[in-house]
């Protein structure tokens, strides 16, 4: 009687290789456009019985000046109130009878509004949408309730260190005179005002055909979809005024650092950045490759420097903001307040050695894997592939963007990485922004020598 042996313990000394990539095709987007200038994007996914009606609305917070900001937002989250026919509760059980589920996401460049059902209900969910955004009703009880939300949502984010932190950042990376100075939602002083009337004219102006777009991924036919457009949106008629044209200009043009105090705060959140580049940028796809090498991934040199190494947090990131204008490159992260100062510094150390050297092979390679593997694994649902084709009709992007992703960021070499890093982040324009205890962490960081330290008020 022979005795197998046991299998050998794994080798836990190594991580475990990656696995070969795995082929993933992003489904054939075709587009057309009706005559009132909106345009169609239909993405077929015949696996499931789904589908996705997204219509994509040049109505973005940006376009607002602060004295109406979080106008956009709140006009967005009010459309479920109801239509000049049906109440709130009336729409939202007609969403109900054919299974749909409802969403609006308002950002800096766009309000998408969108429903998700099973397929064969997509005509009814086309009427739906196209009443829910064309005739809105914006009732006062409605608007009243989403801007009270808002307000408690801002005296929250003030009281919450860490989304005092990057609100802060914004207001001291950007201009006054740029939208994104702001937080998305607006402040306590520009929301409190805002009542029915600035809902429905937000509507009026802003959801015009013109610079909109209507995007349906799901078990459909292209024909099928156009059909539903012409009938439900083809009589929408009206064009949108041109943005008023700003430039993501900088606060300041020297390093600096700026504590908001908080007495008695046992951790410090830190932010360390600047203005950096816009979607549509040359650089786009050798920055991801760099971001994923600084601080973009669970093995990046940030975590693995300020995480593994020295112990001073469970996580930090960097990223870059892509928008229609130049949004914010980041690095945050959350210590304890008798380690901010040397967390600071190994932060920019971390960025001024991968600026210096570059990352290696390996590093771009892991990345570059990384990137790669994750970008199916958040393309899984019809609501999911809908949102990145909204983001081609928002930034003017060819309509294969997303099919040849994986094979642009696997063209991306070290040099390319470090050479767009090298003409976007500039290493003495550098603004640290730190929310924590001012009288015991002003000092030490004053002895790192990166610009003068200011004790601010919160923004």
């Amino acid at each position: 009687m022979s005795v197998s042996s046991p299998n050998p313990s794994p080798d836990r000394s190594q991580a475990p290789s990656p696995g070969p990539v795995r082929p993933f095709d992003f489904p054939e987007v075709v587009p057309s456009r009706l005559p009132n200038g909106l345009g169609i994007r239909v993405a077929r996914m015949s696996r499931i019985p789904l589908v996705t009606v997204a219509l994509v609305l040049d109505a973005g917070e940006a376009r607002l000046e602060d004295a109406r900001a979080g106008l956009a937002v709140l006009s967005g989250s009010s459309l479920e109130g109801g239509t000049r026919t049906r109440t709130g509760p009336e729409l939202a059980e007609a969403m109900e009878g054919i299974g749909a589920t409802f969403a609006v996401r308002t950002g800096w460049d766009a309000t998408t509004v969108s429903l998700t059902c099973m397929a064969d209900r997509l005509g009814e969910a086309m009427a739906l949408l196209a009443e829910t955004v064309l005739t809105p009703s914006f009732p006062e009880d409605e608007v009243g309730r989403n801007r009270n939300q808002r307000l408690a949502a801002i005296q929250q984010r003030r009281m919450d260190p860490g989304a005092l932190a990057s609100d802060a950042a914004a207001h001291f990376f950007f201009d006054s005179r740029v939208p994104y100075h702001r937080p998305l939602a607006g402040r306590t002083e520009s929301v409190e005002p805002l009542e029915s009337g600035d809902a429905g004219d937000f509507a009026s102006v802003h959801y015009q055909p013109s610079g909109s777009g209507l995007v349906v991924a799901g078990d459909v036919e292209p024909s099928e979809v156009e059909a539903l457009a012409r009938e439900h949106f083809g009589g929408w008629s009206g064009s949108l005024s041109p943005e008023d044209a700003f430039h993501a200009v900088p606060r300041f043009r020297e390093r600096r650092i700026l504590v908001v105090d908080r007495p008695g705060a046992v951790q410090s959140e830190i932010r360390i950045g600047h203005v950096g580049v816009e979607r549509t940028s040359p650089h786009f796809f050798p920055l991801k490759v760099f971001n994923t090498v600084l601080g973009g991934a669970f093995t990046s040199r940030l975590m693995l420097n300020l995480r593994e190494e020295q112990g001073f947090t469970y996580g930090v990131r960097s990223r870059f903001a892509f928008r229609r204008k130049p949004g914010p490159f980041s690095i945050a992260t959350a210590v304890g307040t008798e380690v901010t100062a040397p967390a600071v510094r190994e932060a920019v150390g971390e960025l001024e050695g991968l600026l210096h050297d570059g990352p290696s092979p390996r590093e771009v390679d892991q990345a570059r894997d990384f990137m790669v593997g994750v970008f199916p694994l958040r393309l899984e649902t019809t609501g999911q592939v809908a949102a990145r084709i909204g983001e081609i009709l928002v930034y003017g992007l060819p309509d294969d963007f997303h099919a040849t992703y994986r094979d642009r960021i696997r063209e991306v070499d070290g040099t390319a990485a470090l050479d767009s890093a090298r003409a976007v982040v500039r290493l003495q324009e550098l603004i640290t922004v730190v929310v924590g205890d001012a009288a015991t962490v002003r000092g030490p960081l004053e002895e790192l020598d990166l610009g003068p330290v200011e004790v601010v008020e919160a923004p």
